[in-house]
């Protein structure tokens, strides 16, 4: 995948993010280009290998028929959880790291349901929190909706409402 600055991509665990600058660094006796990029919603600039960047997950904002996929694991029913919370964290977790949205997209749907019904302990509303924050950001850039938006319609695919479709919204 070619690169440019200014390009809109996504990173696997911090979501949406513009590339600042190409540049090129030596390390370790080796000369390789970068990408800096500055991620949508922090403050935070993250520095990849160019040549890596597919393998560590960097890719194209979805398109509203790839994000139908998305909203169909948040309207899926829950998965079932383990009632040790340490061991509930620790799968969240290791699922988290796989960088992979739809994944997300289960654990967010999980975690807010439970929210809803029996509320969750403060290291699960972080957990939620951080793991939302991809995915609202990928609803920001794809839809071309708010933020207020993307977290209604979040709230309402989890909560079992009727939500348009990502192209019905798209071509709103």
């Amino acid at each position: 995948m070619p690169f440019s600055q200014g390009q809109l991509i996504v990173h696997p665990h911090h979501g949406p993010a513009t590339i600042q600058e190409i540049m090129t660094r030596v390390v370790g006796g080796v000369e390789r280009t970068y990408l800096s990029m500055l991620v949508h919603r922090s403050n935070l600039t993250v520095s990849v290998p160019a040549d890596s960047a597919e393998e560590i997950g960097i890719r194209t904002v979805l398109s509203p028929e790839e994000l139908q996929k998305v909203l169909d694991v948040l309207q899926a029913p829950s998965e079932p959880f383990d009632k040790q919370w340490s061991r509930r964290m620790k799968d969240q977790r290791e699922r988290l790291l796989l960088g992979e949205l739809t994944v997300t997209a289960g654990v967010v749907r999980d975690l807010l349901r439970r929210d809803l019904e029996d509320g969750l302990s403060p290291a699960e509303k972080d957990l939620l929190k951080s793991a939302s924050r991809p995915l609202l950001g990928e609803f920001v850039e794809a839809l071309g909706v708010t933020d207020e938006r993307a977290e209604e319609l979040l709230v309402a695919a989890v909560s079992g409402e009727d939500v348009p479709t990502p192209v019905e919204l798209a071509n709103a």
